[in-house]
């Protein structure tokens, strides 16, 4: 047998805005999250300096080979009556997400966001990571409330698809192309340039950026906590694999006031956080 350890060292304490800086202009490239998805994340060009994209290249193929059996959970999207279950839940026709799974929100995933939204009726919703649950957020919060999603996506095309998707459905959101070009201090991987962000966030969506950036690539979006409201909730994807555990165990330690409960219910796990009042 083999013993596999995953080392967390704890890069710094909570990163400031004024840490992060910009590092270059990242690749776009064309998605569309109506049809299949391949089956590796799109290539994203990661900045800085060659020896540290050199080191943090030879930790994700490494990495990898821990989390393979996660990542080919992520390819199972839910079956088909668990599909057209959610779609008559939130009232959408049952062709509307043809494709689940491929990298997509699985069911589980997409029924706690719709959970979340009945109960706190949030008035701001920002998503990292545009795509299946965009369609799925904008049209919960239209039945509770009428709040509005901001949604981030580092695929600029993707970004311009997704207007179009919902338009379909007569929703709207408010999607903003955020190319993978900060750097943190605190965190390996680049983040996304998100501009403008809204002052207070009552749910946020981690769905992005994906593990091929950085198995740790996801924590960088605690720069986005101090904006939670009181009983604002975090909702991380993902989060059985092993990066996301690691990411899971530092937000612990640094954000007391943030209640994080883990849930295994969905094939790819579940982070949520609470912030106390």
């Amino acid at each position: 047998m083999i013993d596999i350890h995953i080392i967390d060292h704890d890069l710094g304490s909570k990163p400031r805005r004024s840490q992060l800086r910009r590092a270059g202009a990242g690749r776009e490239s064309s998605l569309t999250t109506k049809n299949l998805t391949g089956l590796m994340a799109k290539e994203t060009f990661a900045p800085g300096g060659d020896a540290r994209r050199l080191r943090e290249r030879i930790f994700q193929l490494a990495f990898a080979a821990i989390q393979w059996p996660w990542l080919l959970r992520s390819l199972y999207g839910g079956t088909q009556a668990q599909k057209q279950a959610l779609l008559d839940r939130v009232g959408l026709p049952h062709d509307a997400l043809p494709h689940l799974g491929s990298w997509k929100a699985d069911t589980y995933l997409l029924h706690r966001i719709v959970d979340q939204i009945e109960t706190l009726r949030p008035q701001t919703v920002v998503e990292l990571g545009s795509g299946a649950t965009s369609l799925v957020i904008a049209k919960a919060l239209a039945g509770h409330g009428g709040g509005t999603l901001h949604s981030y996506d580092q695929h600029e095309p993707f970004v311009e698809q997704m207007r179009g998707w919902l338009e379909e459905h007569g929703l709207q959101a408010q999607f903003h192309h955020a190319p993978l070009t900060l750097r943190d201090p605190a965190w390996p991987g680049v983040w996304y340039d998100l501009g403008e962000i809204p002052n207070q966030i009552d749910l946020l969506v981690i769905d992005g950026p994906p593990w091929a950036v950085h198995p740790y690539a996801r924590g960088i979006a605690e720069r986005l906590f101090d904006r939670l409201s009181v009983a604002g909730t975090i909702l991380l994807d993902d989060a059985a694999r092993p990066g996301e555990r690691v990411v899971a165990r530092r937000w612990r330690r640094r954000w007391q006031d943030i209640d994080f409960v883990f849930e295994g219910g969905g094939t790819k796990g579940l982070l949520i956080g609470r912030k106390r009042s």
